[in-house]
């Protein structure tokens, strides 16, 4: 028998040989080996030819299964796919497996098994009839998770039983697959305050800005470029011909940073502080991807998403779906840190254009207090939702006043998060606290600069 993949085929009979196949003998199977030899030893004993052919009859039976199951060549390919391959924490995705037989005999009966995690559910197991040569059989099965992260699916497991149920040899397919479960999203309001997430405006970085003629940098000419555009010393410099670059619009820019130390958090489990937070942070960055920002996502370690452009935030609005997953899928594994403070991230912001930021942070003390008030100076706009973990535990205290009034003196907009609270509740409320700030005559300060959506 072959049992594999596509791709990576594998032959059944090369794994253990006959003594494997030996050890594959059922309960059955084995009781009638030793019903045989006890009944083969008395006729011995006893003279009886009768019950010495009964004995050998009754040992053969299950060697002779063990023997045809053993060199039987079933050629069986399997096909394995999530619908999706990517799911909220708390949805269900779909494994479909699907079973071709290639060889030109049909099988017996199969027995056919997936790994699965414990915590996606027990472990999915079916019955295959007989396969015809050349037929295929499709089952399906779903698991679901309410605990993110990344979970591998397989190896498949096949197992052929004789007619008598005798013996049953297992093969296993190389291949697996991995079931992504990413931290549930919210839709957020879009609250609709000053600015739009392109084009100019308060808060909009210019990738080039306006210039004397000794700062303008050139571009290579490309077909179609307007030969009034052709700058002639930079042409007669670099031997080619030049043109002048047009000043060109960036995408409004949005961090967010995600508070995953272990001291700022306490308690497990889904409903947990932490995990509100990794879901706050999750609904946040796709939320402004929506809105058409530059997002990037940002850690207190100092660690952003791999793989996102130059300048650490994602790429152009036809990438927002990339971006987007990549930075799901790396929030769905994102632990806590052994880290204590938040001076790495501080550090990240490198000072006054780093657009919009919206902060989870969970317990606060005097020395973070002050990091993060610092970290209000390197951005245009800043939001905090604050989760104390005594109150998520139900200790009853709250964050510390002192350090949220510090906050708000700094710009911040602060949020404190109760226990199992609604993120688009707390989201307008952030947008009503910006606006009574600015209509209270607080100036840009704590407003959003390049809009808040």
């Amino acid at each position: 028998m072959t049992a594999g993949e596509p791709g990576a085929v594998q032959d059944g009979s090369s794994k253990g040989g006959l003594r494997a196949s030996l050890g594959g003998l059922t309960t059955r199977g084995r009781s009638f080996l030793a019903a045989g030899v006890a009944a083969a030893v008395c006729a011995y004993v006893l003279g009886q030819a009768d019950l010495l052919r009964v004995g050998l009859l009754l040992a053969v039976l299950p060697l002779v299964c063990v023997t045809v199951l053993y060199r039987t060549r079933y050629r069986v390919t399997g096909t394995r796919w999530l619908s999706p391959s990517r799911v909220p924490a708390g949805s269900e995705a779909r494994v479909h497996l699907r079973m071709d037989n290639v060889s030109r005999l049909p099988t017996g009966l199969l027995m056919l098994q997936d790994r699965v995690p414990y915590v996606l559910g027990p472990r999915p197991r079916f019955v295959l009839d007989r396969v015809e040569a050349g037929g295929r059989r499709e089952v399906s099965y779903r698991v679901r998770s309410d605990l993110r992260g990344r979970y591998p699916l397989g190896p498949l497991q096949l197992r052929l039983s004789d007619p008598f149920g005798m013996c049953e040899l297992t093969r296993s397919f190389s291949a697996y697959d991995t079931l992504v479960v990413i931290p549930r999203t919210v839709p957020l309001p879009a609250l609709g305050l000053a600015g739009e997430a392109s084009g100019y405006g308060d808060g909009r970085q210019r990738s080039l800005a306006l210039a004397g003629e000794d700062d303008i940098i050139p571009r290579g000419y490309r077909h179609g470029d307007d030969l009034r555009r052709v700058h002639w010393r930079s042409t007669a410099r670099y031997g080619e011909l030049m043109v002048r670059r047009e000043e060109q619009p960036q995408r409004a820019r949005c961090t967010v940073l995600l508070d995953t130390r272990q001291i700022a958090y306490a308690g497990a489990g889904p409903d947990s502080a932490f995990e509100w937070a990794v879901s706050g942070a999750a609904s946040a960055l796709v939320h402004m991807l929506e809105r058409g920002f530059a997002v990037r996502l940002l850690t207190d370690d100092g660690n952003a998403v791999p793989g996102e452009g130059s300048d650490g935030f994602a790429g152009s609005t036809q990438e927002s779906a990339d971006s987007a997953g990549l930075m799901l899928d790396t929030l769905a594994v994102v632990d806590h840190s052994d880290g204590g403070g938040l001076s790495r991230a501080h550090d990240v912001l490198r000072g006054g254009n780093e657009g919009l930021l919206i902060a989870f942070f969970g317990d606060l003390d005097e020395e973070q207090t002050s990091v993060v008030t610092r970290m209000r100076q390197r951005t245009g706009a800043a939001v905090a939702f604050v989760l104390d973990s005594a109150r998520w535990t139900g200790g009853g205290a709250g964050p510390a006043e002192e350090w949220l009034r510090q906050l708000r003196e700094a710009g911040w907009v602060v949020v404190p998060v109760p226990p199992g609270a609604d993120l688009p509740a707390l989201w307008q409320q952030a947008g009503r606290m910006r606006a009574d700030t600015q209509s209270a005559g607080s100036g840009g300060s704590t407003g959003f600069a390049g809009g808040w959506s």
